[in-house]
């Protein structure tokens, strides 16, 4: 019987992650959604998770994602998924995109996790099924579609992921 690979994921924040307060859009990025989404889906493959930062992508900095390019080089697992904040998602998979042997897929949400309208966790089961079938690179998952990072925009007004032309 072959064996089943691991997926490493990776939290860095983001809309998947918000908890908002009130009315008046004041909120925090609360603690990872991954395990909640992937126990109410009944995956069958082994995982892990870990959070390495809680932070709106738009406060990510050039120290940040060089956290996140040392802890994704130095991870044993070939097959990683970053979930991330959709505003700077293309900025940090460019980071990443030179790591060899790997495939790593990023993906989010344009609403979060919490909400019943959310895109979450159809964008990490895609990411998962995109981590467990693509070669290796950096992709983007979201909106049903996989991405080239180098080729991706993110349209606000329409909520969505698009390639360039």
């Amino acid at each position: 019987m072959k064996r089943k690979r691991k997926i490493k994921f990776f939290a860095l924040g983001g809309t998947i992650d918000k908890i908002y307060f009130d009315a008046m859009s004041k909120y925090q990025v609360g603690p990872p959604r991954i395990k909640e989404i992937l126990e109410d889906a009944r995956v069958g493959f082994k995982y892990e998770i870990k959070s390495l930062l809680q932070k709106d992508s738009l406060d990510m900095t050039d120290d940040d994602r060089s956290l996140v390019l040392k802890a994704v080089s130095n991870e044993p697992c070939d097959r990683i998924v970053i979930t991330h904040g959709t505003d700077t998602m293309i900025q940090t998979a460019m980071v990443l995109k030179n790591i060899p042997k790997k495939t790593i897929v990023f993906t989010g949400a344009m609403e979060p996790a919490s909400f019943k309208s959310s895109d979450a966790s159809f964008n990490l089961g895609c990411a998962v099924a995109a981590v467990q079938t693509l070669a290796s690179g950096v992709y983007i998952a979201m909106n049903g579609n996989i991405f080239n990072p180098e080729n991706a925009i993110k349209s606000r007004t329409l909520k969505q992921f698009q390639k360039k032309y």
